[in-house]
């Protein structure tokens, strides 16, 4: 059997495009083999270690009978309330800890998971382009349709969904945000989070909101929660995560909040495909959000050198990298010379050339072509010994380039 024509012949997996990470991926794999030393800071994987309390009280409570078995699909008792205290402490936000939070296996299962819960064969949604990737494929693989709306949060956001509700046929279901961003690192403030509101009621339309870099801000006020809004339940839920605020990336533990007749659905579906995270991980998760936050405040101020570090160091090498206000992402426009190769060919260049992985824009959406992303997930001196691999790429680019064959843009 053609194993790799069984593969294309499948539904699901003909609605998704190849992957384009994996493409970088494996000429950084393949570089890394020949013994180069490649700063990756293309994956948005955190390099910090998770809180030592919390470390601590998984230990305390894996390895009994009790808590190695099957646990709750939709969270135990505990953690739901830990949830909705954070909501109360952070955003004024009350939450039914019983009705109004689901546990999720990540943000990125949450948001899958609720994908196959509200979506009929075509219904369409509006997804911000560029986007996380979850965003637009967790509704592709659950049968959905796609329409593209603008990414950042301004008074324009708001006549291109008009434009969008009134062109699309059905008429949308849902619409995603995702604040602060990934990849572009916006933030919404909540005067726009009103005027969202407003609009998904006039139209009857879902607000899916992924705020799990909630607590990954630099500059300014911290970023507000759409439920802020008065009336905002009635028609959101939002999904949250202690990846990022707890460096718990691998341990996967996510939270959905707010509407109950939404997550009742998602409630439903998850109760069919999961047993919930590993129960020890949901007691070490709630002793995360109960404890101290000094955590957090320093995981914060480590992005924040970070970020400063990258805009200086490789300013000096001729990159100049938009400083991001919150996220631990810099969404960086490719250099002048380069935009003809398209950001999936521009990635891969730098890896041969600068031993420095970046994440291709084009892999967020097609608006996002002409950008890279670069996570803060190394520390300082491999962000400056990237700045330095770079500097001495682009001192050579005029001949670098005279040896590329630039290939088609991906679409």
């Amino acid at each position: 059997m053609d194993n790799a024509k069984t593969m294309t012949d499948f539904h699901r997996i003909k609605r998704l495009p190849p992957y384009v990470f994996e493409q970088v991926n494996r000429i950084k794999a393949a570089a890394r083999a020949n013994g180069a030393d490649i700063v990756d800071l293309g994956m948005g994987n955190p390099d910090l270690d998770a809180p030592r309390h919390v470390i601590a009280k998984l230990v305390e409570t894996a390895g009994r009978p009790r808590t190695d078995r099957y646990s709750a699909s939709k969270g135990i008792a505990g953690l739901r309330r830990a949830q909705a205290g954070y909501y109360q402490r952070r955003f004024g936000v009350s939450l039914n800890p019983d009705t109004q939070v689901v546990a999720t296996l990540g943000s990125k299962e949450g948001f899958a998971n609720m994908a196959q819960a509200i979506t009929a064969p075509g219904d369409v949604v509006l997804v911000p382009n560029p986007s996380y990737p979850i965003h637009a494929f967790g509704f592709l693989m659950a049968g959905g349709v796609i329409r593209s709306v603008p990414a950042e949060p301004t008074p324009a956001f708001f006549p291109a969904v008009e434009k969008a509700m009134q062109h699309s046929i059905p008429k949308p279901v849902a619409l995603v945000v995702c604040y602060p961003s990934n990849p572009t690192a916006y933030v919404a403030s909540l005067d726009f989070y009103k005027d969202l509101v407003a609009f998904a009621k006039r139209h009857e339309i879902i607000i899916l909101s992924d705020l799990a870099y909630a607590e990954v801000y630099f500059d300014g006020e911290p970023p507000p929660s759409v439920l802020q809004v008065p009336g905002a339940m009635d028609c959101t839920v939002e999904f949250t995560s202690l990846s990022k605020t707890y460096s718990m990336a691998g341990w996967r533990m996510g939270f959905a909040v707010g509407n109950e007749r939404l997550l009742a659905a998602l409630t439903r579906v998850k109760s069919y495909l999961d047993y919930g995270a590993f129960t020890p991980i949901q007691v070490a998760a709630t002793a995360a959000i109960n404890g101290p936050d000094a955590c957090i405040a320093e995981m914060r101020a480590i992005y924040k050198k970070r970020r400063d570090v990258m805009v200086d160091s490789f300013g000096k090498a001729g990159w100049q990298i938009p400083a991001p206000s919150a996220s631990m992402f810099a969404w960086v426009p490719i250099p002048d010379r380069f935009k003809h190769l398209g950001s999936l060919e521009f990635s891969k260049l730098l890896v041969e050339k600068a031993d420095t992985a970046v994440a291709p824009g084009i892999g967020f959406g097609e608006h996002g072509d002409e950008f890279v992303r670069i996570a803060l997930v190394e520390n300082e001196q491999r962000i400056r010994q990237a700045a330095r691999n770079v500097r001495r790429f682009l001192e050579t680019a005029d001949r670098t380039l005279h040896n590329v064959v630039p290939m088609a843009k991906a679409v």
